[in-house]
């Protein structure tokens, strides 16, 4: 990742545009920090590149409007695993009891 800071903001913000990524998810990809590309996308950016900066600031905005609902999935997700986990896990237990 390159440290130039004219050139960094830019690249992040092509790519968020390309992606339609989260920050996260562009941060992780690029090696940096999330705060580092928060602050290039959201002010460093609207001096360097308005235009750009408009459309990247309107994917973000629509990732914040979905972010409750991404993680409520993650949630479901995540407790309809333990379900099946523990039903598996009862399922043995019943297994082992029945051969005794």
């Amino acid at each position: 990742m390159t440290n130039n800071v004219y050139l960094r903001p830019k690249l992040l913000g092509q790519y968020i545009l390309e992606n339609k990524s989260t920050i996260r998810k562009t941060a992780s990809e690029f090696g940096i920090s999330k705060s580092t590309v928060h602050v290039d996308v959201s002010y460093k950016l609207k001096n360097l590149d308005y235009e750009l900066y408009k459309k990247v600031k309107l994917i973000l905005e629509n990732n914040f409007k979905e972010r409750n609902i991404r993680g409520g999935i993650a949630t479901k997700n995540k407790y309809e695993s333990l379900k099946k986990h523990s039903a598996w896990m009862f399922f043995c237990f019943f297994i082992k009891l029945k051969n005794l």
